[in-house]
Parts: structure tokens; sequence; C-alpha cells
């Protein structure tokens, strides 16, 4: 892990939960964990990575992250072991 994924995982256990950080940079982060992305219907991805899947929703128009969808990764980290 390099030191923008750092901050951007540092960024997702920020409390109160960071309602900036860009959807690529949670993207970048999940792969660099050995995630895999693909992409779904509509704006949705499908992340495979601690043997599970979960589809997130892509932000848009604007490139954010919303608080909940932060809150969720956050916690599915955590719950698997990754924490900053």
């Amino acid at each position: 892990m390099n030191k923008r994924h750092l901050r951007t995982l540092e960024s997702i256990f920020r409390r109160p939960p960071n309602g900036n950080i860009k959807w690529r940079d949670i993207e970048a982060l999940l792969t660099a964990l050995g995630g895999q992305i693909s992409e779904r219907e509509g704006s949705r991805v499908e992340v495979y990575l601690f043997d599970q899947v979960r589809i997130f929703h892509r932000p848009h128009p604007r490139p954010t992250t919303d608080k909940g969808a932060v809150a969720s990764v956050r916690e599915w980290l955590r719950d698997n072991g990754v924490t900053p």
C-alpha cells in the first residue's frame, strides 16, 4: 500500500465521517488490498475482497463519496482487520 492509499484509509476511519473522499481513491485502495472491481448495472460497482462481495453505488454527478457509503466501507474494512 502506498502513501496515497494510506491517506485514503486514514480519511475513511476519521471521525466524524469524511464526506470529501473521492470514490476513485476508495476504489484504488480496495484494489491495492487485493480487491477486484467490476461494473454492474447503472452506477453500481461490485467489489470482491476478503472472499466477500459488496455492491456499492458510484457517486454522480460529483466524484465525492457520501458519508453513509464511507461508513459502510469503514465497517467492512474494520470487520476484516484493515485499519490505519
